[in-house]
């Protein structure tokens, strides 16, 4: 398959390094993330599966292995990989006990899926002792790696398929489709259950699709409130529970003292297109293209990217009542930067955007778009392609 030959089952060099930094720290390192988002993958790039330092805890011998987490854990020098560490709750006070022995020098690579309860656990118990680290799916920068030529249809097969590699590297569109039908499923019916969210799958299956529609929006409860038949206050912990799993992302409202009504309620985004075109039933890029809410998926899509790209301290969009906005706001240092998405091909300077360089303040105000070329198109304003966003664009 072309995507499988170009990649080689495409190296996370970024990540790896990200990795590698942490643990010259850091006693413990947490990598965080869905089921299948390349978590495991990424750990054994630093110890083999067979190793006697790798323990699997969905494999029955190896959690038996950590009935006694100290006395085995001790014996072990080096570094020690710990995958689906959710699984094994009262680990975290072991590992605080053997991380604070001055004369140990082992150190623990932990691997569980994001929830409350985990992030929880590890802060509890090993405050001030771990880095986390979130690994999803692949981005723009691991499919197009700086120094190969920009491919598009690359990019469209992660716009359409989604980053997770089993969807972005299957045979063909049909096969990434089922298999994310399938990842659907098996998050609400189990991954949701071991994580201690207990929702019923049916409800939550029909609330994720009823989100899809109101991708790219900004959140309220009270109409999928009302189709589901209950309160707002159990709507908001189902996009809760999608939101501390990583499948959702809720973008927090910037408010500025403009003496201006400004919108108080987060947006909100997949934080996978392709799980969301799974959702909308979508199967192929023509269909994409010509669906309703492709200017929404592209938007999520691109501001993921950016995200992820950026990396920015903090993340925002802004909206008035009397209809300014700015789809997202980055604070980089002192810098305040603004990023517009439009999928067009010839992008322009709005009303909107002007109103928020003054409102706002902004030092930069980039419009992303699915075109080719960047260009200037006024006083700190610039058009950019999806390409400029990677490393060297």
């Amino acid at each position: 398959m072309e995507y499988a030959r170009h990649c080689g089952m495409l190296r996370r060099p970024a990540l790896e390094s990200a990795v590698a930094r942490a643990l010259a720290r850091s006693r413990a390192v947490v990598l965080v993330g869905p089921r299948q988002s390349g978590k495991t993958t990424l750990a054994r790039r630093f110890v083999a599966a067979d190793s006697p330092h790798y323990f699997d805890l969905e494999n029955p011998l190896d959690l038996a292995r950590l009935d006694e987490p100290v006395t085995t854990l001790s014996r072990l020098q080096g570094l020690v990989a710990i995958d689906e560490v959710q699984r094994r709750p009262g680990l975290f006070p072991a590992l605080r006990t053997l991380i604070d022995r001055s004369d140990r020098a082992g150190q623990y690579l932990l691997l569980g899926s994001a929830s409350p309860a985990l992030l929880r656990q590890a802060g509890e118990s090993l405050l001030g002792r771990i880095e986390v680290i979130e690994v999803t799916g692949f981005d723009l920068a691991e499919i197009c790696p700086p120094g190969r030529p920009w491919d598009g249809r690359r990019a469209d097969a992660l716009w359409l398929r989604g980053g997770f590699p089993p969807a972005y590297l299957a045979a063909d569109d049909s096969d990434s489709l089922a298999w994310r039908r399938q990842a659907l499923a098996s998050h609400v019916e189990v991954d949701l259950p071991q994580l201690g969210i207990g929702i019923a799958p049916p409800a939550m299956m029909r609330f994720w699709r009823m989100l899809a529609h109101v991708h790219g929006n900004i959140w309220s409860a009270a109409d999928p409130a009302r189709s589901l038949g209950v309160s707002e206050p159990t709507v908001r912990r189902y996009l809760d529970a999608l939101t501390h799993t990583l499948m959702v992302r809720q973008l927090q409202p910037w408010h500025a003292n403009l003496g201006k009504r400004q919108v108080k309620s987060p947006k909100v985004y997949f934080r996978d297109s392709g799980l969301l075109h799974a959702l909308l039933d979508v199967a192929s890029l023509p269909e994409l293209l010509a669906h309703p809410r492709c200017g929404a998926s592209w938007e999520g899509f691109a501001l993921e990217q950016v995200l992820r790209l950026a990396k920015p301290a903090e993340a925002y969009f802004w909206a008035t009542h009397q209809g300014a906005e700015l789809d997202l706001l980055m604070f980089q240092g002192e810098r305040r930067v603004g990023v517009e998405f439009k999928r067009s091909d010839a992008p322009a300077v709005t009303k909107s955007m002007r109103i928020a360089i003054d409102d706002l303040r902004l030092d930069e105000l980039y419009i992303v778009y699915p075109g080719e070329h960047r260009f200037a198109l006024g006083d700190g304003i610039e058009a950019v392609p999806v390409w400029a966003m990677l490393p060297g664009g």
